[in-house]
């Protein structure tokens, strides 16, 4: 069974809001809109930090138009996602989008020339408090690996008093990256995505087991849409969910647009490590 809290404890609690949207190719400006509509919606709810997916306005797997969305640090996408976390005063991680490497300045990069998929967490005054390249891309039936500069950098950022981590879509699979960021302090990591319906039970099960072994909050942030590629029609399969340091699914979606809340309590992940401390045990 899981651990039991103890009620005398005072820590904070942040709600967040895991902002599934309708993705399509072509459309950026749409779907941009959607993004604010769902940080105002999720603010009006109590929702502390809004959580977008990976490459949300131009699509994932619109591959042949990332040269034409990709846009520094510094461009018109961030600058109003980060507008508007300040104006409803929730922090946001503003999913990913596609970044132009040669042209961010202010902050240091992978590589002088390149795209990259890069996810940024403001906090609720819009302050960027972290930023997160993808650094597993995929390689399989893809031309993402083809197509962007692997991230190099890992780090966490405190919100609401609680430790935050980042990590995208194919990273789930790699564990070796969440143990990284726990032994960094994280208590919550957030993976936005484009996952597709072919995998379902690798992505039900893979967030559950981050969470699980690592014991901390696991937030997987996907699209939902359908796209069509070379070999057909590719749809996301929705299903936002959040894990808790037991892996029990707090909350999820299905595959439509929705707005996914669930309460992220650190004295939760203090006491399932002390109670269970299999992170003690480590040889590794």
């Amino acid at each position: 069974m899981p651990p039991t809290t103890d009620p005398t404890q005072t820590d904070a609690t942040l709600t967040i809001g895991l902002a599934q949207l309708q993705v399509e190719a072509g459309a950026e400006e749409r779907t941009l809109e959607r993004a604010l509509e769902a940080i105002a919606e999720a603010a009006t709810r109590g929702v502390d930090l809004v959580a977008l997916p990976e490459l949300f306005t131009v699509g994932y797997f619109a591959f042949d138009q990332y040269d034409a969305s990709a846009e520094p640090l510094e461009g018109e996408t961030l600058t109003r996602l980060q507008e508007a976390a300040d104006a409803h005063d929730v922090a946001l991680l503003a999913g990913t989008v596609v970044e132009d490497l040669a042209a961010t300045e202010s902050v240091p990069t992978p590589a002088s020339e390149g795209l990259a998929n890069t996810a940024v967490l403001f906090d609720a005054d819009g302050t960027r408090q972290l930023v997160y390249r993808k650094h597993h891309l995929f390689g399989y039936d893809s031309a993402e690996s083809d197509l962007l500069v692997p991230g190099e950098r890992l780090e966490t950022a405190t919100i609401g008093g609680v430790t935050v981590g980042v990590t995208t879509c194919y990273d789930l699979r790699f564990p070796e990256l969440y143990r990284r960021l726990v032994d960094a302090g994280a208590e919550l990591i957030l993976v936005p995505s484009a996952w597709p319906y072919p995998r379902i039970e690798h992505w039900e099960t893979l967030s559950r087991a981050r969470a699980i072994e690592n014991q901390c909050y696991v937030a997987t942030i996907n699209g939902s849409g359908t796209f069509s590629t070379d070999d057909g029609d590719t749809t996301l399969l929705g299903r936002s969910t959040v894990s808790d340091p037991w892996g029990v699914t707090l909350a999820s979606s299905g595959d439509d647009p929705a707005l996914v809340t669930a309460d992220i309590e650190p004295e939760t992940v203090t006491d399932v490590r002390e109670e269970f401390p299999a992170l003690r045990d480590r040889r590794l």
